[in-house]
């Protein structure tokens, strides 16, 4: 008797959690070294805290609610989709069912692994996001408005613009494709980092701490 269910492909598993963890590496360590490289050697550390705290802050929101809302059944708008329903992804239940995004059933193949493994795979996306748009506010912005900040960009930008285009939401409707993030990950990334910078206003040699837990 064959122990895993019918529609579970070994290979398309195996990779869709190699390509996770490749992507997974870029953040950290990759960016966490590139930016303590970055700044002045007394902010090094906490800096790459920074990323760090920015990968883990976006797991446990990911996991609570926000794949859901960028992946899950239809929420806010309608028959436009613009978000999806906010529920968590937990337990065996919720992990190791086949994989599936709810608009698309239907329009592309069925997905041969588990949800599991689809929200890790799309976690690493949404948490090197944010990362990548910290070195637009590094040395100006305190590390206790960061970890305020990823949360709630998460929630009301990131999880959106998933669910606009990869969720199956109102840009997938009128026929928008994103096949490497260039929207949904890099263009926010990059809108996001701008404005931040610009809301700010200051220069990269204001004399702000860039992330010191102990002394903000």
């Amino acid at each position: 008797m064959n122990p895993y269910a019918s529609w579970l492909s070994s290979g398309d598993n195996a990779w869709q959690l190699t390509a996770a963890t490749l992507v997974g590496l870029m953040s950290i360590p990759a960016l966490a070294v590139l930016y303590g490289g970055l700044v002045q050697r007394k902010w090094a550390v906490n800096t790459m805290l920074m990323v760090f705290c920015t990968f883990c802050l976006t797991l446990v929101v990911w996991v609570l609610w926000a794949f859901k809302m960028g992946f899950g059944e239809p929420w806010i708008g309608g028959s436009l989709h613009l978000l999806g329903k906010p529920q968590p992804v937990v337990g065996a239940s919720g992990e190791q069912a086949q994989a599936s995004i709810p608009l698309l059933t239907g329009l592309m193949p069925k997905l041969r692994f588990p949800e599991g493994s689809l929200v890790y795979f799309q976690f690493v996306f949404a948490a090197i996001t944010p990362i990548l748009f910290i070195g637009s506010v590094i040395g100006r912005i305190s590390f206790k408005v960061w970890l305020v900040f990823v949360p709630l960009w998460i929630t009301f930008a990131y999880a959106v613009n998933a669910f606009l285009l990869w969720g199956g939401g109102f840009w997938a409707g009128k026929g928008a494709l994103d096949f490497s993030g260039g929207y949904v990950i890099h263009l926010a990334a990059g809108v996001s980092g701008f404005v931040a910078a610009a809301v700010d206003g200051r220069g990269s040699s204001a004399t702000v701490n860039t992330a010191c837990p102990t002394t903000c």
